[in-house]
């Protein structure tokens, strides 16, 4: 066999890294997306915890169960 480099093997080479790279851009945008999905949960279940905390402090202090 010879190792001879030809065009044509450069050609195949170039495609199958930029198929590859086209693979990953794909991937590492739909994580992105997946991500910025979970930072909007996130963030309403943090609001709703804080309104939960304020209820609750407004619920001890109408029973006295703490000291204002």
């Amino acid at each position: 066999m010879s190792d001879k480099v030809t065009n044509e093997l450069i050609y195949e080479t170039l495609k199958r890294m930029q198929e590859t790279l086209a693979l990953h851009t794909q991937y590492h945008l739909e994580t992105k997306e997946r991500l910025g999905f979970i930072e909007q949960q996130y963030a309403s279940i943090s609001r709703r915890i804080d309104r939960i905390d304020e209820r609750l402090e407004r619920v001890e202090r109408r029973l006295e169960l703490v000291e204002v």
